[in-house]
């Protein structure tokens, strides 16, 4: 009794984000991985680089070679800063920059709340950059799952009810706090993310400070050299209340410029993201594999040039780790090479082992895999189950992520970097949502192939480690390992590795089928896997949908009304062929499944029609010979067909999403909170709650008719259709 209450009161324990407890020391990257040079611990970095030497953090440079990361404080200012002339002149130009930067650095250390005194962290707070900061959102399932124990104050008051209707109507609207404590939480929480005030460990202390992380890899197919996080800073990691063994990863994105920048600002757009935050959140609520939202601030004051001019915003988002692909690219990249503010370092391979270690451990993979024992092979198997998993989840939800980069594959399978992402709307197996992307190289039809690309290029860079592991036995490598290998030795240890080659394609190939296959019956209602479902099923269906230009997620919400007995109203002298004698019923349901076309005076009714019944055909004996598997449910086989029918009409409705997050509707909003924050801010909210919730009847779905229909319930209703024409198919840039 006094253990379960002494877990109670810690799991309901809330703290200011100033106050939120870190991980121990042996669980944070910084104290497991090899920093920069330039900023070797935490406490340096603080009392030296920040006050002394702060441009090192802007600059665009190369890392020294064993490095992973880089100590880094959020800096959102416009690039290329504004830096006064001095009058009168100087001599010393480059110490009259360090002083400009420096005076506008997070190095003024608060006091901890008045109750927190031993809070792990001290607040850091800027001068001469105060700047408007505009809390536009918060995420409810963000912050219920990954950081519960976080007290965010008022801050949902402060965002308004969520509304698509009445956004302009503040009657009803939650009320601010008028009591201290919950105003300031919510001050601290819009100040430390929005990269404003920073959080590190006290003076005297080596803890904690902010980083960025190093990678590298292949943009487009060709090898880009040194990347990094050129606009994120990992800003807190803390442990999960209720699960000591999982923490979570704060990053700013969005924040200024790091030395991994190269020519760009190191800013975020509202635009871009806006659509980050409902999209991870989006993706969790269909249950794919994601980096989380936690908030949104804007800084309305800050101009960001992209094709156009916009305004600036940060973005937290979250995650047991943000490591990439990429990181281990970093320290064995097919070439070397260097060019104006970028380039990619010689191999490195201690530094390859010491990542790989870090990897394996609990706090990345878990693995599990004993001390001294070999672990390269088990990491790129482990990484590729994970990301073949992830793209599974991806095809069968018709979730295309544009920009699938080596440096933008988590290494535990994530969905991670929002870019000009979309959902498919009318099926086209190849549709092209980057604009970018000529060749199509990243199209629908095409990614789980990149996926297996993204593990090869994984494969590529720990190859000489496998190799060497496997001339030992098994065992692992050790400290130097590489230090006194000839190159021949190391060409030796990489023809080695590379025998997994073969081996890590088939598991991503079987890993996507089985997972797909799964999730596809799921969305169809199926309980019991058979090894014709691809061929008579999937495909046929996917089919229909392409020829005749229906949208993916509305057939598969309406399929969850058919029932087998439709089929028994075709007569039985009708051939079911191209067009079968349709009796009532069957007919009103294929008219709701062909009703899904944007353009419908196109569509060849007959042939569609026809199509659709052998289909129907097929799937309805699928379901009559699925009966057993209801058994146990209070329904027997041979009987209960109603409830059968009802019980996987309910499955499947809580599978197949009636709200999707449409190109359309994300530039809809994003055009009112750009118009207006604050009426803007609550539409955002409640596209949000939508789109944590995609499985609700939206809008009265199927039980009212438009006159029956609230204001709200009317916009729920449109903002769960296909939308005007012109946008479907609509194509973002990579700029944001």
């Amino acid at each position: 009794m006094r253990a379960s209450l002494s877990r109670l009161t810690m799991t309901s324990a809330k703290f200011p984000i100033s106050a939120l407890p870190l991980v121990p020391k042996p669980q944070l990257l910084i104290h497991n991985l090899t920093p920069d040079t330039h900023t070797p611990t935490p406490n340096s970095f603080r009392t030296n680089v920040l006050t002394e030497t702060p441009s090192i953090q802007r600059r665009p440079r190369l890392l020294s070679g064993p490095c992973h990361f880089s100590h880094v404080s959020p800096f959102p200012i416009s690039f290329p800063y504004d830096i006064e002339a001095p009058i009168p002149a100087v001599d010393n130009k480059g110490a009259y920059i360090e002083k400009w930067l420096a005076d506008r650095e997070a190095v003024h250390p608060q006091p901890p709340p008045s109750a927190h005194p031993n809070a792990p962290l001290r607040k850091y707070y800027a001068k001469n950059r105060d700047q408007p900061l505009d809390l536009i959102g918060v995420s409810e399932t963000g912050l219920r799952d990954c950081v519960p124990h976080l007290d965010v104050g008022d801050a949902f008051a402060v965002i308004g009810a969520p509304s698509l209707s009445s956004e302009f109507d503040e009657e009803g609207d939650p009320q601010p706090s008028e009591v201290g404590e919950v105003v300031e939480a919510r001050q601290d929480l819009i100040e430390v993310l929005s990269g404003h005030a920073t959080l590190m460990s006290p003076e005297g202390s080596d803890d904690f400070a902010p980083w960025s992380l190093r990678y590298s890899g292949h943009q487009f197919g060709s090898w880009a050299g040194q990347l990094g996080d050129g606009r994120a800073v990992t800003i807190h990691v803390t442990p999960h209340p209720t699960n000591p063994d999982l923490s979570y990863e704060l990053q700013l994105k969005g924040s200024g410029r790091t030395p991994f920048s190269r020519t760009a600002d190191g800013l975020a757009v509202l635009r871009s993201s806006i659509r980050e935050y409902l999209c991870s959140e989006a993706m969790q609520a269909l249950q794919i594999p994601t980096t989380r939202s936690l908030s949104l601030i804007s800084l309305p004051a800050l101009p960001v040039q992209r094709e156009r001019v916009e305004t600036a915003c940060v973005l937290t988002r979250m995650a047991p780790s943000f490591l990439r692909i990429g990181c281990f690219e970093a320290f064995n990249g097919p070439t070397n090479m260097f060019f104006f503010g970028g380039g990619q370092q010689k191999p490195d391979y201690e530094g390859l082992r010491v990542l790989g270690e870090w990897v394996k451990g609990r706090n990345v993979l878990g693995l599990g895999v004993r001390d001294g024992e070999g672990w390269g092979r088990e990491v790129v198997l482990e990484v590729a189950r994970r990301n073949a998993r992830m793209v599974a989840g991806w095809q069968a939800y018709g979730f295309m992520h544009g920009v699938i980069n080596t440096d933008n594959v988590s290494v535990l399978g994530l969905t991670i970097d929002y870019g000009p992402y979309a959902f498919m709307d009318v099926f086209d197996s190849f549709h092209i949502c980057n604009h970018t992307d000529e060749g199509g190289r990243y199209a629908y039809k095409y990614q789980p192939n990149m996926i297996i690309y993204a593990c090869r290029a994984l494969l590529d860079a720990l190859a000489p480690l496998i190799g060497a592991e496997a001339e030992l036995g098994g065992k692992a490598v050790s400290a130097g390992w590489a230090e006194d290998a000839s190159p021949e030795k190391v060409k030796e240890w990489t023809k080695k590795g590379q025998e997994l080659r073969e081996e890590v394609e088939r598991v991503v190939q079987e890993t996507t089928s089985v997972e797909y296959g799964r999730l596809m019956r799921k969305r169809l209602g199926l309980r019991r896997q058979d090894p014709t479902d691809e061929s008579t099923l999937f495909k046929p269906l996917l089919q229909i949908l392409e020829s005749h230009k229906l949208d993916f997620h509305a057939t598969f919400r309406t399929l969850a009304s058919f029932t087998p007995a439709l089929l028994a109203q075709i007569a039985s002298t009708t051939a079911r062929t191209t067009d079968p004698l349709v009796q009532p019923g069957l007919h009103e349901f294929i008219a709701r499944l062909l009703g899904a076309t944007p353009e419908p005076e196109k569509m060849d009714f007959g042939k569609a029609t026809g199509e659709w019944v052998g289909w129907l055909d097929c799937y309805g004996a699928r379901i009559e010979g699925e009966a057993a598997e209801w058994a146990g449910e209070g329904v027997g086989e041979g009987e209960g067909e109603g409830e059968r029918d009802k019980g996987r009409g309910r499955e499947m409705r809580g599978v197949n999403p009636r709200f999707v997050l449409r190109q359309w509707v994300l530039e809809e909003v994003i055009g009112k909170v750009e118009r207006d924050a604050d009426s803007g801010k609550r539409v955002l909210a409640k596209v949000m709650h939508m789109a944590c919730n995609p499985f609700e009847p939206w809008g009265g779905e199927d039980e009212k008719d438009e006159a029956e229909l609230s204001k709200e319930e009317r916009e729920e209703r449109r903002y769960c259709g296909l939308g005007d024409k012109k946008m479907l198919g609509f194509q973002c840039s990579c700029s944001s």
